[in-house]
């Protein structure tokens, strides 16, 4: 009897698809026998140490975080994709449990403002000073270069562009829809 096994698997963040070929010889015959089975991985949240972070968006250009911008609209201030600013003021951002309670979702808000949380309307990014409970809460999970950000609607955080408004889509194996979050200091510091 002869076995011939190759694997092929392909991921693309959400479902991985196993291939095997086994060639078998009975009896002077050869038998082959393709088999596929779909597997759905799903990545499980990681944690986050509660802390300031920047949080680096992946677009093409230079470098690009993500910022709260000035001016109130429909919903609060946009947050959009822009390039270092020289006052972090509007680029640092406390993420903390959302809840006191282990595996909890997260809630994103200003550093520099204890009532400017991150909220979701119309699959979009906005800050404003609204009651803790009606702030945004997010997911993250690992994947290849850095973090998904999943909305609570398991829509995923996207930067379009330097300049753009961040907004929500399902998630898809695209460099748009990964983040680096960069440590700066414990919450609690200055």
């Amino acid at each position: 009897m002869r076995s011939n096994i190759s694997r092929h698997a392909q991921f693309d963040g959400m479902a991985m698809c196993a291939r095997v070929e086994s060639v078998v010889k009975l009896a002077g015959k050869a038998l082959t026998i393709n088999h596929t089975e779909p597997e759905e991985v799903i990545m499980p949240p990681i944690p986050i140490r509660p802390g300031v972070y920047k949080i680096h968006a992946h677009i093409i250009g230079p470098g690009a975080l993500m910022t709260a911008t000035e001016y109130a609209v429909k919903y609060g201030a946009p947050v959009i994709v822009d390039r270092m600013n020289p006052l972090p003021i509007e680029q640092e951002w406390a993420i903390e449990p959302a809840e006191p309670v282990p595996g909890s979702p997260y809630a994103v808000r200003l550093a520099t403002q204890e009532a400017a949380g991150l909220v979701t309307a119309e699959d979009k990014l906005w800050v404003n000073n609204v009651p803790r409970a009606d702030w945004a809460k997010f997911t993250f999970e690992a994947v290849l270069g850095g973090v998904k950000i999943l909305s609570e609607k398991g829509l995923a955080m996207r930067a379009g562009y330097r300049g753009s408004q961040i907004e929500f889509t399902p998630p898809q194996p695209e460099y748009q829809q990964t983040w680096t979050l960069e440590f700066v200091r414990p919450i609690d510091e200055d």
